[in-house]
């Protein structure tokens, strides 16, 4: 299993895909917002999204899981 981690900290402004979906390496899965800017978060690996572990609204801080992939 792959995970994707954060490698900042900020709020989730945007989550851009559900579980079951499929993402492809370098895809834009989550929008963090940090210091009034939006900052997309790419997904590492191609996968099959198989848990969110974040809300939209939620604090996450550097090296937070954000998502599993199977």
């Amino acid at each position: 299993m792959k995970t994707i981690v954060t490698n900042m900290t900020g709020s989730v402004w945007r989550i851009l895909v559900q579980a079951g979906d499929q993402v492809e390496k370098d895809q834009d899965v989550v929008i963090l917002e940090s210091m009034k800017m939006e900052i997309p978060i790419v997904a590492d690996a191609s996968g099959k999204v198989k848990e969110i572990k974040i809300n939209e609204g939620d604090f996450v801080s550097d090296g937070d899981v954000l998502m599993e992939l199977e």
